[in-house]
């Protein structure tokens, strides 16, 4: 056996791979549970995601591009419109209060592009599709078609990787228009008792997220 092969079977070992809906609700219980953070474990988060690999951080780097002027709103929101004690005596003054309030919103939101550029990196669309589409099978009472979700989600994903950006809104008329014809090979393979198990966890963590 090769040292390669000793390395595939040790990560398939110590990390086995899990269904794509257990993966695709791992992502969503982490985004929950980033809300939770303030202060050092906050702190702590963004600068372990400064290892990430290249292209996860490439990839984070072109999503914060992308939402800067959202940023910039939202501190601006936080800092001025927070009341409390001004930063300085006189007009246009921030407050100490809300300066900390748009620093914390401001460090979850970055996190939050982080393991969403991770997520996207890490999972392929078809994969992704797959997740979402064995996570909303058990909704089917409530009246929600899994399929008809699952190709919405698919038609969003694509509109915004295809979506230009215009420097004004006459460039969208402008804007080709995307191919509707597309084939996308999704895994309907059954969940194991392993993937139970992880979801089962995973309920048990939203249950604790909400109630703390």
């Amino acid at each position: 056996m090769r040292p390669s092969d000793y390395r595939v079977f040790a990560n398939t070992l110590v990390f086995p791979t899990f269904h794509p809906a257990v993966r695709l609700a791992g992502w969503l219980l982490a985004l929950l549970a980033i809300q939770r953070l303030s202060g050092v474990p906050l702190l702590l988060a963004l600068a372990l995601s400064v290892f990430a690999g290249s292209a996860i951080r490439q990839r984070a780097g072109r999503l914060i591009r992308r939402t800067r002027w959202l940023l910039l709103s939202l501190f601006a929101v936080f800092a001025w419109g927070v009341a409390g004690d001004p930063l300085w005596a006189g007009w246009g003054a921030p407050t100490r209060e809300g300066l900390d309030e748009a620093a914390l919103q401001l460090g979850r939101l970055l996190l939050v592009l982080v393991v969403v550029a991770a997520f996207l990196e890490k999972m392929p669309l078809g994969t992704l599709l797959s997740g979402a589409r064995r996570l909303l099978q058990p909704l089917r009472w409530t009246g929600i078609d899994a399929d008809r979700g699952v190709i919405r989600l698919m038609l969003a994903l694509r509109y915004a990787e295809a979506l230009p950006r215009p420097r004004d809104w006459r460039s969208l008329l402008a804007a080709p228009a995307t191919p509707l014809a597309e084939s996308i090979e999704l895994d309907d393979s059954p969940l194991r008792g392993r993937d139970r198990l992880a979801l089962a966890l995973g309920l048990i963590g939203l249950v604790a997220l909400l109630g703390g």
